[in-house]
């Protein structure tokens, strides 16, 4: 049996496959808020109860927090899993919703049929794409080309803090030949791509305290030290004028971009002034040795996310403040070890730091950058399949943001991820009237199958 008749069976049962997408996303499932406890429940039975149509063993596992759902298929070829996440986003705020996040309907705009609702693209529409190519090949052939374990959290929109001990607890049966997730996007809306990059992330939340309490500047101006005068002058002092980030050892553990690569990433044609003229700006502010895709995807950041003190309400309060506070985060590539880097930034911070003056830093761990090697023939037969579904071929891109399942699967298991996604850059999906394209959910079940058929 050819994989041109699997494919007209995707064809044929679209709508079967939109009512399915659409009764999942009729689930508020919604992790981070305690009142949707029991919708997150229900949406891992509803995916229970779809993998075990496919003749899946699939059960609901208890975790501290919400359920994780695994299922398992038995085949030939190699052992394949494959992750999402069943959790959404808050819809706050409602009011600038254009109808019920949760009530699913197919809408036309001036840029084709979209899927309206709160987790269509992230991620359940995304999830469902690789359940549809399963489906079909199922009722095509009554079995799947290669062993399959599904894997879909619960708690990912929430910092995902029951995953990794879940990992763990059951690594023998959640270890496989390659991982598969789809939470990521086609690059600019239009190539299909397989993320091999991931930054990773660490932040640093602190304040620094200087006198006693807020001082009358009319008073203690020009005598005392001001903490936000010490703040700033520490937080200039992090980058030089080329854009490069000035603590010590920061670039010990950042590898060169293979030649190759580049000259990939050069081809993909990527127009950084619209990028950034889109948001206002203009010029790239990083290093600027780097070509703009190198800023986004394979260099390293540090960036001030916020900074507060003193008197910030209408009008004038003539304050030296007492505290001055701000937050800080690093992306994170190659071997750069987040505790490394948090110990490099602390000795900066606490070198600007006058006698008698404090600081107090609210922290979590960071996590490291993940890359995967583009050396299994796994990658390479994924990618041409991509681009024998697209129009533009597939293309082997990095990811700026920080997705921490897939050097999960690396660390804890040992499995390299492909990480393949068919969102737009427009989908909205953290933000009101969330949409996911009709042609992104039909070919991106086309391309699963199509990758089964390729890795099989």
């Amino acid at each position: 049996m050819s994989l041109d008749e699997i494919l007209a069976r995707i064809d044929q049962d679209m709508p079967q496959a939109l009512d399915r997408l659409f009764d999942l996303l009729r689930i508020p499932s919604v992790s981070t808020d305690p009142a949707y406890k029991d919708h997150c429940d229900a949406a891992a039975d509803w995916l229970v109860a779809d993998l075990q149509t496919l003749g899946a063993t699939a059960e609901k596992r208890v975790t501290p927090g919400h359920p994780m759902v695994v299922g398992h298929i038995d085949g030939p070829g190699p052992h394949l899993l494959f992750y999402g996440h069943y959790d959404v986003q808050p819809i706050d705020p409602i009011e600038l919703w254009d109808r019920d996040p949760f009530d699913p309907e197919l809408q036309d705009t001036d840029a084709g049929k979209v899927i309206r609702a709160r987790g269509s693209s992230d991620d359940k529409g995304q999830l469902m794409t690789f359940i549809e190519a399963c489906r079909a090949w199922k009722a095509e052939h009554g079995t799947l080309p290669c062993k399959i374990t599904f894997f879909f959290e619960g708690e990912e929109e929430s910092g995902s803090p029951s995953l990794v001990p879940f990992m763990k607890e059951n690594a023998k049966e959640l270890t496989t030949d390659i991982a598969l997730i789809c939470d990521t996007g086609l690059f600019e809306s239009a190539v299909p791509a397989i993320t091999t990059m991931l930054r990773g992330l660490l932040a640093e939340d602190f304040t620094i305290t200087g006198p006693a309490r807020d001082l009358h500047s009319g008073m203690y101006g020009g005598i005392a030290m001001n903490p936000i005068r010490v703040l700033t002058k520490a937080l200039g002092a992090l980058h030089d004028d080329t854009g490069a980030v000035t603590l010590d050892g920061f670039y010990d553990d950042v590898p060169e971009l293979p030649d190759e690569v580049r000259a990939q990433w050069q081809g993909l044609g990527f127009d950084h002034e619209t990028y950034l003229g889109d948001v206002g700006l203009t010029g790239p502010a990083g290093e600027q040795d780097r070509t703009p895709l190198e800023q986004i995807w394979s260099r390293p950041t540090c960036d001030v996310n916020g900074i507060w003190g003193g008197y910030t309400g209408d009008g004038f309060k003539t304050v030296l403040p007492s505290e001055a506070s701000a937050k800080i985060s690093f992306r994170l590539v190659g071997q750069q070890d987040p505790d490394k880097i948090r110990a490099s930034f602390r000795a900066h911070l606490e070198s600007y730091m006058p006698e008698g003056f404090t600081v107090e830093y609210r922290t979590e761990k960071g996590s490291a950058a993940a890359q995967m090697s583009i050396e299994d023939p796994a990658f390479e037969k994924a990618r041409k399949a991509l681009s024998d579904e697209w129009p533009r071929p597939a293309a082997y891109v990095g990811c700026g943001g920080s997705i921490p399942i897939a050097g999960f699967f690396k660390d804890l298991l040992g499995v390299d991820a492909m990480l393949i996604g068919f969102g737009k850059d427009d989908d909205q999906i953290h933000s009101p009237n969330e949409k996911y394209d009709l042609e992104s959910f039909h070919k991106g079940i086309r391309s699963w199958a199509r990758i089964l058929d390729a890795l099989s």
